[in-house]
């Protein structure tokens, strides 16, 4: 929906949404790994683990944190919102009233998603996954879809924009309270909640350990995806700065694509570990990293090379798209290097040892803040680009094989040639191919529909090329086949 925002607000009012979403990120970093606290012991709830009291408790004692630090924060930003919009952000042709009075809205728009992170942990935890799913995909297309006939009636309006965000977070908010209140199990007994400071402190302080490890990683990755969103939201003119937010929001398809992946591995690892079949466990590991290089080589090269291309067919607007398509690639490359460097992750997460994921991460802001800080200050925008691919780059380079010396000795040089490069060799030659002949011969087409349609199908048969690249995968697409062969030949017997 960006493209479509850019249309009815224009660029530097985009802007303001991405601060937005940089603000409601770095908020819930206050979540000191509580919530993921939460669902971790509503799941030993339902596995008899803890009584009804103590779980009862438990919810009540974070609840209480929960609604401080929402109102301490939230308060925060409110009262900071004029020298935020005056000091903070480089305003050109927005007036300073209207975004004081968005800011000020956004405070609590913030407070109220906080809050419904907390309720959404407790139905996660008594595995809710139906209704989280029937009601997030509602809220969402509310919340992105259902403003643009807002913005046709009002005339791409940025207070009506932030007006209408705050009404569909209370409906967000009401109904995830009400659904948590719902399965919360209900006291026996005479049992009741005590206020008591001391019973609800004795509730929290025993998780403390496990969430401070939480909060520690979670404090590493925002600080790894999110500083240069809040540096760049400083130095550079708003306008600007929404053309960077677009450019990262284009590249951040890599991780759309590889994140159901790693979704579904992160169990499955866990699970083979726990069986102690470790010969499955490495089997599965490999071929994950074979079709993760399979789809991320071609997307990355495609989001790199032709990322003017790809930035014009998305927003249709040659400017923006000359301005962001450099970035664009810098960050699917960055992007990509990270998708891959996360396959260490998941077999540390399979071990039940993070300890060097913890390091890795510490490692990687050491060499990453000093990079940005200097490249933005020099380059600008571009520098951020640079920086988060160079950091990417040396991580990948050098951090990985200590993981995986650490984890599988004789692993390293194996799974990047015959795991990585081999699979994703053919796409990227055949891209190279295709790029160069489309260049030199002049082919390429001006208008935007006709230049998706052979992104797309370029972008196919490169996907395509690398999976019948592999014997293994050939062999599956042929029994697959074969087997609708059989059925078919079946149903007509």
């Amino acid at each position: 929906m960006a493209p479509m925002y850019l249309h009815y607000m224009g660029i530097e009012a985009y802007g303001l949404v991405g601060f937005y979403a940089a603000i409601q990120i770095w908020f819930g970093l206050l979540d000191m790994g509580l919530s993921l606290t939460l669902v971790r012991e509503t799941a030993r709830f339902r596995a008899k683990a803890l009584n009804v009291l103590t779980y009862r408790r438990l919810v009540f004692a974070l609840e209480l944190i929960f609604v401080g630090v929402g109102a301490f924060g939230g308060l925060f930003l409110y009262s900071n919102s004029s020298r935020l919009a005056l000091s903070w952000l480089n305003i050109e042709s927005l007036n300073a009233d209207t975004v004081t009075t968005c800011l000020q809205m956004i405070s609590g728009i913030v407070v109220m998603r906080w809050m419904s992170g907390f309720y959404r942990s407790v139905l996660t935890g008594m595995e809710e996954f139906i209704w989280l799913s029937v009601f997030s995909t509602i809220i969402a297309s509310l919340r992105f879809i259902g403003v643009i006939p807002i913005f046709i009636i009002f005339d791409g309006s940025l207070k009506i924009f932030f007006y209408f965000q705050c009404v569909v977070g209370i409906i967000e908010l009401m109904g995830f309270y009400f659904k948590s209140r719902e399965m919360l199990p209900p006291l026996i007994n005479n049992e009741h909640v005590s206020w008591s400071p001391e019973v609800l402190l004795v509730s929290v302080k025993q998780l403390l350990g496990f969430s401070i490890t939480i909060s520690l990683a979670a404090i590493a990755w925002a600080m790894m995806t999110q500083l240069d969103k809040l540096l760049l939201s400083w130095r550079l003119p708003l306008t600007q700065y929404g053309v960077f937010i677009l450019a990262a929001m284009a590249a951040s398809g890599v991780p759309l694509v590889v994140g159901p992946l790693s979704n579904a591995l992160l169990p499955r690892l866990a699970r083979l570990h726990a069986q102690g079949d470790r010969e499955e466990l490495m089997l599965l590991y490999e071929k994950m990293t074979q079709v993760v290089a399979m789809l991320v080589a071609p997307l990355c090269y495609l989001l790199s090379s032709f990322s003017w291309k790809i930035m014009f067919v998305w927003t249709g607007d040659r400017l923006v798209a000359t301005q962001g398509g450099a970035l664009m690639s810098l960050y699917a490359l960055g992007n990509g290097l990270l998708a891959l460097a996360a396959f260490p992750y998941y077999l540390q997460y399979a071990n039940g040892k993070l300890k060097l994921h913890l390091i890795g991460s510490v490692i990687f802001l050491i060499v990453y803040v000093p990079m940005l800080l200097a490249m933005i200050k020099y380059l600008g925008a571009i520098g951020a680009g640079y920086a988060w691919f160079l950091t990417n780059l040396v991580y990948f380079l050098f951090w990985l094989p200590v993981v995986h010396r650490s984890l599988a000795k004789g692993l390293h040089m194996r799974w990047l040639a015959r795991d990585i490069v081999t699979p994703a060799k053919y796409s990227l030659i055949f891209l190279f191919l295709f790029e160069n002949s489309m260049t030199e011969f002049n082919l390429w087409p001006n208008g935007r529909s006709s230049i998706l349609i052979i992104l797309v199908f370029v972008g196919t048969i490169s996907i395509m090329l690398n999976f019948l690249s592999q014997p293994y995968f050939r062999y599956i697409a042929k029994s697959w086949v074969l087997e609708k062969m059989s059925n078919r030949a079946a149903r007509n017997r």
